[in-house]
């Protein structure tokens, strides 16, 4: 009888918690400020990747940060900013992504220019030494 009390007790109990939750949780929500900070971050994460040559080296993902910033823009003037502030993250993060594949394809363009130069001096130092 004891352990069918306390399983009743723990049930009632977890389902007041749950009530509550509910409960507070659109209040919370309304409450959350706008992510504007989020948004700035973001906007400038898409403008250093497209001055690094994202539209060049990294077009799919320069192409889906400008996707989830115009989608974050929306929710935000709907209000939502749980879900703004979500797209805004993620739009930052495809940023980042296409402003550090720009970066390396940039890079692993100059090595291959450097290893051509190498070779056609190595080239004309083999015909001068003939």
């Amino acid at each position: 009888m004891k352990n069918t009390f306390l399983i009743k007790a723990t049930q009632l109990i977890n389902g007041i918690g749950i009530a509550a939750a509910v409960a507070f949780l659109p209040a919370g929500c309304a409450s959350l400020p706008p992510p504007t900070e989020q948004i700035a971050v973001s906007k400038a994460a898409i403008t250093n990747a497209s001055n690094a040559g994202g539209t060049e080296f990294a077009p799919l993902q320069l192409q889906s940060a400008r996707d989830k910033m115009d989608a974050a823009e929306r929710a935000m003037n709907s209000q939502d900013y749980v879900l703004a502030k979500q797209l805004s993250e993620e739009a930052e993060v495809d940023a980042q992504l296409a402003f550090i594949t720009s970066r390396s394809m940039k890079t692993q363009r100059s090595a291959q220019e450097l290893q051509e130069g190498n070779r056609v001096l190595r080239q004309e130092i083999d015909r001068n030494a003939q």
